[in-house]
């Protein structure tokens, strides 16, 4: 049922997606394979290109927040900017950079009752990970937040070093 990520590098994470235009069966079981790949990758967000699919749908894992997945969102209003210090990605694993977010973000989805939902999120893990996995939507990574790409780091990690030695 999991999905394998998708890398830095695969176009599929570059395209925008597509709206869902009907949440099917076919939907709901990509939406329950995207959350089993999240989950085994330990992440607490997932886009739909990062499994291959392009489609405007993400899931969201964070704690203090049941899961949740959100289809076909639209960031409605933003404001402010702040640094978020060591963002990841399961799409370029082994590294935390420093990206530029917005402190507030308002955003309007569908959720798989299709039901429309609306989130309002401020200075937090929610608005940083709503605007992060939007952003997958739209073929942007992190990374392209980013203005001073020597705060990329690798994490140091004993596979990560073996890799190096190769």
């Amino acid at each position: 049922m999991m999905r394998p990520i998708r890398y830095l590098g695969d176009p599929v994470l570059r395209g925008k997606t597509e709206n869902v235009k009907s949440i099917n069966q076919d939907i709901k079981l990509l939406v329950q394979s995207m959350f089993a790949s999240m989950q085994k990758a330990n992440g607490v967000g997932l886009a739909a290109p990062q499994v291959g699919v392009n489609l405007a749908i993400a899931v969201i894992d964070i704690p203090g927040h049941l899961p949740f997945a959100i289809i076909n969102p639209k960031i409605t209003k933003s404001s402010g900017n702040r640094i978020v210090e060591n963002e990841g990605c399961l799409s370029v694993p082994g590294y935390r950079g420093n990206p530029q977010r917005s402190i507030e973000v308002h955003v309007e989805a569908t959720n798989l009752d299709n039901k429309k939902i609306k989130f309002q999120a401020t200075d937090n893990l929610l608005a940083q990970v709503l605007e992060h996995e939007i952003d997958h939507l739209n073929g942007t990574l992190y990374l392209d937040r980013i203005d001073d790409m020597s705060s990329v780091q690798k994490l140091n990690s004993m596979n990560w070093e073996e890799e190096d030695d190769d």
